[in-house]
C-alpha cells in the first residue's frame, strides 16, 4: 500500500534542511555506496555521506519530524528507523528498476534493521524539475509519484521501483527505511485501515460503545501480529 503524508515538513524546515544540503561541498559522494548488488548497476546518482556532520545534523531534523506525525505512526507502526539518507539527482541520472535490501545495518550502532517500510521524502518543487519521478509497480500496476518539497510517501520495502531519469534541473530528497512492528504489508494495511475509521468516528462522535469495541479489536489484532 502505497501512502502519500503532505506537509511532515513545513517550508521553512525544508529551507533550512536544503541550506545544509546544498552547503554540503564534499560529502557528496557517489549513491552506489549504499547499493547492493542488484542496484549498483542501475544507481546513478549522488547521496551525502551518512557518515558526515551534515548527515547526522540533518537525519536528527527529519527523524524528529518522523516521530510526531501520526499518520506516518498508523501507516508504518514504527518499531527501528535506520538513520535517513540523503540523495541528489541531477540531470542524466537516475535509478533503474530494483528491490531494496531486506536487512540493513545501522552505521551507527551495528544493530541489523529488517526494512519493510522504504520512505522517500521530497525536498525539491517539483516545478524546478523534470523526470525524477519515484515509479513503483503495485497491484494496478505502476504508479507514479511526485510530490511537493515536505511531503513525504511510504510504500512496502520488497516493492519493485524506480526514480525515472532527470532531464532538467536537480532532485533532492531523503529517503530510509523501517522495520515495522508488523512485519506482513497486508496486516498493516488493514490496521491503517481500521484506525483510520476508528478516527472518523471519533470526530463524528459515534456511539461510544461501538468505539471502544473498534478500539479493542485494533490492539487485539496489533498485540497478535506485531512483533517487538
Amino acid at each position: 500500500m502505497l501512502i502519500c503524508i503532505p506537509k511532515l515538513l513545513d517550508a521553512d524546515t525544508v529551507a533550512a534542511l536544503r541550506a545544509r544540503l546544498d552547503d554540503a561541498g564534499d560529502a557528496w559522494v557517489d549513491g552506489r555506496a549504499t547499493a547492493g548488488w542488484q542496484g549498483a548497476p542501475v544507481k546513478f546518482n549522488q547521496q551525502i555521506d551518512e557518515r558526515s556532520e551534515v548527515a547526522h545534523a540533518c537525519q536528527a531534523i527529519v527523524a524528529s519530524a518522523l516521530e510526531r506525525h501520526p499518520t506516518f505512526i498508523s501507516a508504518a507502526l514504527p518499531n527501528l528507523l535506520y538513520p535517513p539518507l540523503f540523495n541528489r539527482y541531477s540531470e542524466g541520472m537516475t535509478f533503474g528498476l530494483h528491490i531494496d535490501g531486506g536487512v540493513r545495518i545501522n552505521p551507527q550502532t551495528g544493530r541489523k534493521i529488517r526494512a519493510d517500510v522504504s520512505g522517500t521524502l521530497f525536498l525539491s518543487d517539483p516545478d524546478s524539475y523534470d523526470g525524477g519521478e519515484l515509479q513503483m509497480e503495485g497491484a494496478q500496476g505502476m504508479q507514479s509519484v511526485k510530490l511537493g518539497a515536505g511531503d513525504l510517501v511510504v510504500y512496502p520495502a520488497n516493492s519493485l521501483h524506480q526514480v525515472t531519469p532527470i532531464t532538467r534541473g536537480v532532485r533532492v530528497a531523503c529517503f530510509f527505511w523501517v522495520q515495522s512492528l508488523v512485519r506482513d504489508a497486508g496486516d498493516r494495511a488493514l490496521l491503517f485501515d481500521l484506525d483510520n475509521a476508528i478516527q472518523r468516528l471519533n470526530q463524528a462522535g459515534a456511539d461510544d460503545a461501538a468505539r471502544r469495541t473498534l478500539v479493542g479489536t485494533y490492539h487485539n489484532l496489533l498485540r497478535k501480529w506485531s512483533e517487538t
